[in-house]
């Protein structure tokens, strides 16, 4: 199966209109429609249903979207990866990070290994929710994830979980707030805040911890959604709101905001997670770096 092809497919399949599909991937409308019955042709389905003002994709076309985006994954990392070795490398490891992980674990880990493990070519991506970070491990886009786990109704695909620390969540109050020079803060005294929380649609799991705590204090809260913690700090900066937030948040240091711990703890877990059995030597090394870097870590500032 040609995995150009592939291409053109999943292209599609985020347009649903052959002219932009064909633009976006530098190709003649005809020849990608030619393309797409010769891919139908083969897997014996009918990918999408066409008619003279939308394409829509069929059920066979979205459970084929899976595997379609497994296999440009890979082929994608085997690239990288050789292309890697090519230029001295003895490996690429792909690994992704959940919100405040990004602050602190990624670049510790950066600088651990360019000092530790030179000849490995570490690729990092950061500021990502759970779900995003699971998909992108199933599909091969990561090698490692660092998540926070929770999720009990979301497919997954066979992965191995550790554990790596506990944090407690602080509230993150702007400077104006009349609760910001209080030793701690209750969460009730809050109900009356707007809350920034992260999308509830992708089924975040920070958004769920946050809803959870702010139940077992008796309330629930108006929220606004964002989708990066870095964005939801700057709002609260702006004092549009409140937010909750595992304590490593501290790490963004704005002017505007002050973090102060909750009266009662609610925490939430960060967990590494990988595919089973999925482990080459460059992986092995990445995972013992990043165990080394937590354990010195236990107690984020």
């Amino acid at each position: 199966m040609d995995s150009r092809v592939l291409r053109l497919f999943l292209t599609l399949a985020e347009e649903r209109h052959f002219g932009r599909a064909a633009a976006r991937s530098h190709i003649a409308q005809p020849a990608l429609s030619q393309n797409i019955i010769g891919l139908e042709t083969e897997l014996g389905v009918r990918l999408f249903d066409r008619s003279t003002r939308r394409v829509e994709i069929t059920e066979a076309g979205r459970r084929f979207t899976e595997h379609a985006q497994r296999i440009v994954s890979s082929v994608d990392h085997a690239v990288s990866d050789m292309r890697a070795f090519a230029n001295g490398f003895t490996g690429r490891v792909s690994v992704g990070f959940v919100g405040t992980a990004t602050y602190d674990v990624l670049p510790l880990l950066a600088h651990r290994v360019r000092e530790d493990l030179p000849d490995i070519d570490l690729q990092l991506r950061g500021e990502l929710l759970t779900p995003q970070l699971l998909d992108g491990l199933g599909t091969g886009a990561y090698d490692l994830v660092l998540i926070r786990p929770g999720l009990t109704d979301r497919p997954a695909p066979a992965v191995e979980l550790e554990v790596l620390r506990t944090e407690k969540l602080v509230a993150v109050l702007p400077a104006s707030s009349p609760h910001a020079k209080e030793p701690e803060v209750s969460l009730a005294d809050l109900a009356d805040d707007t809350f920034l929380t992260h999308p509830s649609q992708s089924r975040s799991t920070m958004h769920h911890r946050v809803m959870a705590a702010c139940a077992r204090a008796g309330f629930v809260p108006h929220t606004v959604e964002v989708s990066e913690t870095a964005t939801q700090v700057v709002s609260v900066a702006a004092g549009l709101g409140v937010a909750l937030a595992p304590e490593a948040v501290r790490h963004l240091g704005l002017d505007g905001v002050v973090y102060r711990p909750l009266a009662v703890d609610e925490t939430v877990q960060l967990s590494l997670v990988q595919r089973s059995g999925d482990s080459t030597a460059a992986i092995v090394a990445v995972v013992e770096l990043i165990r080394s870097v937590m354990s010195r870590k236990r107690s984020p500032a």
